[in-house]
């Protein structure tokens, strides 16, 4: 732990540790102004910019995603002990060492030992820890590496501090950072918080007078923009820069295959442009439109790209291939890595090429919650791109041409919009096409122009071979819109209309399985379908004993529940551990980063479900990557289990591969019914694959007439319904379920003689 020293003037704040008076930090708040103080502030500004960080006003609160992420990666387990912090610092903020965690947590200790004095209950003291380990990630975490150093890391803070912001400012105090609160409005509400200065001391000196009315630390930013030396960044800047959409008509494809020569004759500009064109002006003559682009475009010599729905995502070659190393700064990181923009053939584009990189990312920087680790991955994932597509846009490139790069459909994920905008910053014509209307597009930049048409028009791949146009008559798509009319937000469904859904648990009480188990999905509680994505409210259940101790009536409660589309699982495992499985052998290389690698597994020869309507393919990838991601299954991420997934999942049996294929998300699901009535334990593969069935959209039910556990025990969390419904009853036999009978109601026999 840090002594608060006493400072002889403020340019101690600049001394190294090692220099200091017992090796200690400074804590002060400036209320008051002078020319002197303003220079300081400027000064500490700069050290804090540079090894430090910078509150303007508050520290945001964690919001809903931030604690998903750290639910996800931490749990929710909380202990009142200095060696549980610290090991969970360890695994949340892995580059801190072992004497910077140990200091952050004694400190964090000592603050929260002394809330509960205050007479704050456990629940209140975790809710605080998990606010100071988000605030420390999200916000300290350039810092929290630095504790320790001779260098002394900065916290500047800007407007009226809160309590718990206080107190996790003074516990990485206590841990090594020199704190200036700056306070343009008084000390009265800080006082109210630290009434006997025990956190920090009040600067005093001669002639301190009230703060000038526009100061403020975006006053002092902007005088020291002025000054900053790009050059140290940027290095030598390009000669030639972009005109971007300043020359256009707004006439969409027309621009688009504008000439360079008439564009402008500006010889110091490169004229692009950054379009994105939402619908289409004819449904009967678009397709047939981008393909006589994509003509047009290569006919007149253009370099060309064109991607479908997204762009591939680097693969780890790629990623590999990138030089960095590890950074504490953000500029360092920036210089660092542009250096693997390469062009040697013409040196004023690589120039052009690096100014667009670092515009783009400096701009990125400042997103909320944006910390080094994700620039630097959103960085490397623009190298990757950028060397993949910078031979088929840049060939023997001189001035003034102008590729073009086409998105087929709207950009969704951030790092594609990302790579888009710093394309539209080269000599590149960018366009998004986003015929559906659908989707949105995720892309938002200053430059970007954006064209809207009304009608929609679903078309995923660009036609560039004449093989590819599909044209629809009139005819045709009058169908289609009459589709739209019957089957838009009116409860009527055509068959197979949705590809997408998200499946939820229904809690039910046992009577209502009964009901609800033959309905269609669309009359089911919470069915909605959103954005053509359809919510399926499945059952998922484990129904315990046996109702009065009557067996024959239970067994036809099983057969009443037996329906075309059901599976009736009787012998336990149903899966072997120890069976044959050709996918297991390789779902090491189908699973990376814990990303499953689609189009590898797609590729590979032992692929089992390339018969499947693709749609249905893309369905089972989604839930499986669901599954790994959502960790349900015990071990996932820990001992290998991903792996077992991955190979279960890619090895179901055909009867339940012919359910999956044959299911109309809108209609009635298909079903698993899982009895199990001895002693012999459910394999992981069997809990993998109902879990995963649960996910896909099917009602799962386990019949377990002795209460013994079996599925659950393989899960993270509690999954199903359970429901207790009679006594347990032992060494049961499924018997042949054609010759029991459905009829669960009593005859007139068992009423006369009180059997039932």
């Amino acid at each position: 732990m840090f002594t608060h020293n006493k400072i002889k003037n403020l340019n101690d704040f600049f001394v190294e540790r090692d220099s200091r008076p017992d090796k200690g930090v400074y804590f002060y708040r400036i209320n008051g102004y002078t020319e002197e103080i303003g220079q300081f502030i400027q000064r500490y500004y700069e050290a804090a910019r540079l090894s430090g960080v910078i509150i303007e006003g508050r520290i945001p609160n964690p919001d809903e995603k931030n604690l998903a992420y750290y639910e996800e990666i931490m749990g929710l387990d909380f202990r009142m002990s200095p060696d549980f912090i610290a090991q969970s610092l360890r695994k949340w903020l892995p580059r801190m060492n072992d004497y910077q965690r140990g200091t952050v947590a004694r400190s964090l200790f000592d603050t929260l030992s002394a809330l509960r004095k205050t007479g704050k209950n456990d629940n209140m003291l975790k809710n605080a820890y998990i606010k100071f380990m988000c605030w420390l990630y999200y916000k300290f975490e350039r810092i929290v590496n630095m504790l320790g150093e001779s260098k002394i890391p900065k916290i500047l803070y800007e407007g009226d501090i809160s309590n718990y912001e206080l107190l996790l400012v003074s516990v990485l105090s206590n841990a090594g950072c020199d704190v200036v609160l700056l306070q343009y409005g008084g000390d009265a509400k800080y006082r109210i918080l630290d009434a006997d200065n025990r956190q920090s001391d009040n600067l005093e000196l001669p002639n301190m007078r009230a703060f000038p009315q526009d100061f403020n630390l975006k006053w002092i930013r902007a005088k020291i923009q002025e000054a900053l030396n790009n050059e140290r960044i940027y290095g030598v800047k390009p000669q030639i820069l972009n005109c971007t959409n300043a020359w256009i008509e707004g006439k969409g494809f027309a621009d688009f295959k504008k000439s360079t020569s008439v564009r402008g004759d500006d010889p110091r500009l490169f004229y692009n442009c950054f379009y994105r064109i939402n619908g289409v002006e004819d449904k009967i003559t678009y397709a047939n439109e981008l393909y006589q682009l994509q003509l047009e475009l290569s006919n007149s010599q253009r370099r060309v790209v064109i991607v479908d729905e997204c762009i591939p995502k680097p693969s780890m070659e790629e990623i590999g291939a990138v030089r960095r190393r590890n950074y504490v700064r953000q500029d360092e990181m920036l210089m660092d890595l542009s250096a693997n923009i390469q062009y040697t053939a013409n040196i004023e584009l690589q120039r052009v090429m690096v100014k667009a990189f670092l515009d783009v990312l400096l701009m990125e920087s400042k997103e909320p919650d944006m910390n080094l680790n994700k620039l630097t991955n959103k960085a490397v994932y623009m190298l990757c791109w950028l060397k993949r597509y910078q031979k088929k846009l840049f060939a023997n490139w001189k001035m003034p041409e102008v590729g073009c790069f086409i998105h087929m459909g709207p950009c969704k994920d951030e790092n594609e919009a990302l790579f888009l905008r710093i394309l539209a910053r080269m000599p590149v014509d960018v366009l998004i096409l986003n015929p559906n209307l659908n989707a949105a597009c995720c892309v938002k930049d200053t430059l970007l122009y954006e064209l809207q048409f009304t009608e929609a028009l679903p078309i995923k791949r660009y036609p560039q071979q004449s093989a590819d146009l599909q044209m629809g008559t009139a005819a045709y798509h009058a169908e289609r819109e009459l589709d739209g009319l019957m089957y838009q937000d009116t409860g009527i469904y055509r068959n197979y209309q949705y590809d997408k859904a998200v499946s939820v648990t229904l809690q039910t009480m046992y009577e209502e399985i009964q009901i609800l188990w033959k309905e269609e999905l669309k009359f089911r509680p919470n069915f909605s379908t959103e954005n053509g994505v359809v919510t399926l409210p499945v059952i998922f259940a484990k129904v315990s004993g046996v109702k009065d101790g009557m067996v024959p009536k239970y067994w036809s409660a099983v057969k009443g529940l037996m329906t075309e589309d059901s599976f009736l699982v009787k012998n336990v495992p149903y899966i072997d551990p120890a069976a044959v499985n050709p996918m297991k052998a390789h779902a090491v290389e189908f699973l990376k980063n814990g990303r499953i690698q689609r189009r590898r597994i797609k590729e590979h020869p032992s692929y089992p479900y390339s018969f499947l309507r693709e749609e249905i393919q893309e369905h089972i990838f989604d839930k499986l990557q669901l599954l790994i991601e959502s960790r349900l299954i015990k071990g996932t991420f820990e001992n290998g289990t991903e792996y077992t997934i991955v190979a279960t999942i890619l090895n179901m049996p055909k009867d339940i591969v012919r359910l999956i294929q044959k299911f109309d998300f809108t209609k009635k699901n298909p079903k698993l019914i899982y009895v199990n009535t001895g002693e012999k334990m459910i394999s992981l593969e069997d809990t993998i694959l109902t879990a995963f069935l649960n996910l896909a959209g099917f009602d799962v039910i386990f019949f377990v007439p002795t209460g013994y556990q079996n599925v659950e025990r393989f899960f993270n969390k509690r999954l199903m319904e359970e429901h207790q419904i009679g006594e347990y009853v032992y060494d049961l036999q499924v018997p042949n379920m054609a010759l029991v009978s459905s009829n669960t109601r009593p005859s007139w026999r068992d009423k006369l003689f009180r059997r039932g």
